[in-house]
């Protein structure tokens, strides 16, 4: 982006339910931080145009670390380009809280240094005329 713009950055924060694990030792599927990637990239768009655009995909996804059911991540995305109609986004997903079964069932850690569990590059669509700020 040209540095006069101002930075548009989007996050949230969840846990993962013990009912999004989906594999053997509570391991959730990667598609749920996508989907997670998914919001931002929603928000991202109302924020730029007033309408939630169509996110047409990634141009990079990097799974880095497991995610399993009660860990809490935080995810972000930074815009780094705006097109006519197209807005590219820097994604990432860090756990901050980890769940500790290896102690017991309920046990979890506050993280001193959050993990990266998901790096993404996703671009998103506001069809011009579906735009409330570029047509306004």
């Amino acid at each position: 982006m040209s540095e006069n713009t101002q930075t548009i950055t989007a996050s949230l924060r969840v846990r993962i339910g013990q009912e999004e694990a989906h594999y053997g030792g509570n391991l959730v599927e990667g598609a749920r931080v996508l989907k997670l990637f998914g919001d931002i990239v929603t928000e991202v768009a109302i924020i730029t145009d007033g309408d939630e655009g169509l996110f047409i995909g990634y141009d990079k996804v990097e799974f880095l670390a497991p995610v399993y059911a009660g860990d809490f991540l935080e995810v972000s995305g930074t815009v780094t380009r705006i097109g006519n109609t197209s807005r590219t986004v820097e994604l990432q997903a860090r756990k901050v809280i980890a769940a500790r079964y290896d102690v017991g069932p309920s046990a979890a850690d506050v993280l001193e240094l959050p993990i990266v569990v998901v790096r993404a590059v996703g671009t998103t669509v506001i069809p011009a005329d579906h735009s409330r700020k570029r047509n306004a």
